[in-house]
């Protein structure tokens, strides 16, 4: 009699049993896959040199220790920051190529383009929102204003005769002077400028009246009585001018309008890696000389975790778009 060849069904389990504790050794060799296991490249989408290279190349040289692996930083400028960022959104997604994200590029941009070369929300993984930068109001003597609230009373008063300078059209000057046009129901006049330098000299010369500048621009002429800072756009007070309160303090609460900077990674990144980049990065900011020297430019630091920073851009994305949608702002 021919003998029965059809596997039992105790033969089957144990078959079912081998395969599991085969694929459960494989998942757990892959999970103590050292990271990195070679050079790390970190992209800048914009030109060396700056606060923004400044912070860049500070977090690298901590990482480098801290992984074991060369952090490698790779200005890739060009397309307002829209060109490094993509090489990141469209690389291998193992943590081995990861982006210093900003709120032009990815808060910002989706707005003003019809056409991004990525999705800032889903081509990336956030890894933490890094630091914030916040700019400041500030008046030529000229202006008979003290704070925000003369100011706004001012220009209501004066329709269309007060004048702000930005570094450029759709720059956060800018935009942060649209959203106080919003904001308070007044019509201040956009004067933009190829360049913050010659936006801050004519507002020393009182051709423009005020400007939202970035702090380490003004601060000098600040301390010299030539300009009157009425208010910053940070979220609180910033502890490089503790005396000068924000706009949302004014009354205009939730009123921000910071530069801020994030790490992202491909989307697709395992959350171990993430895990991993998010912990060594926070730890690094709170290295006392680390601190010191990226406050010295104007940073103030946050380290968040993964979830908090894709919550941040994705509100920054719907607050920036009512301001351009509502000032009808066109990129150049």
């Amino acid at each position: 009699m021919p003998t029965n060849t059809r596997p039992t069904a105790r033969r089957l389990l144990r078959g079912v049993v081998a395969a599991h504790i085969m694929s459960m050794t494989f998942a757990a060799a892959a999970a103590e896959t050292p990271y990195p296991t070679r050079p790390v490249r970190f992209i800048v989408p914009f030109a060396p040199g700056g606060s923004t290279d400044t912070l860049a190349r500070t977090l690298a040289q901590r990482l480098t220790d801290a992984l074991g692996q060369q952090v490698v930083v790779d200005n890739r400028s060009g397309g307002n920051g829209n060109i490094g960022t993509e090489i990141v959104a469209r690389a291998v997604p193992d943590g081995h190529t990861i982006v210093l994200g900003y709120i032009a590029n990815l808060g910002i941009g989706p707005s003003l383009y019809a056409k991004l070369p990525f999705d800032p929300v889903k081509d990336f993984a956030p890894v933490t929102l890094l630091a914030v930068a916040p700019n400041i109001l500030v008046a030529h003597p000229s202006l008979p204003v003290k704070n925000v609230r003369e100011l706004v009373a001012y220009a209501k008063a004066n329709p269309q005769k007060v004048n702000y300078a930005s570094a450029a059209v759709a720059s956060l000057g800018h935009l942060a002077g649209e959203l106080l046009n919003s904001s308070a129901g007044i019509r201040m006049q956009h004067v933009p400028y190829k360049g913050s330098g010659q936006a801050v000299i004519d507002l020393l010369a009182g051709q423009v009246q005020i400007m939202f500048s970035g702090m380490s621009s003004v601060m000098p002429h600040i301390k010299a009585g030539k300009l009157r800072p009425l208010a910053v756009t940070g979220a609180q007070r910033s502890p490089a001018t503790p005396e000068v309160p924000t706009i949302a303090e004014a009354g205009y609460p939730g009123f921000e309008a910071s530069a801020w900077y994030s790490v992202m990674a491909p989307a697709g990144t395992s959350k171990t890696v993430v895990m991993r980049l998010n912990g060594e990065i926070l730890r690094a900011l709170k290295i006392p000389e680390v601190k010191e020297r990226l406050e010295n430019v104007g940073f103030e630091l946050v380290g968040s975790s993964p979830d908090e920073c894709g919550t941040y851009i994705r509100n920054e994305i719907v607050k920036w778009a009512k301001v351009v949608k509502a000032s009808g702002i066109k990129a150049e």
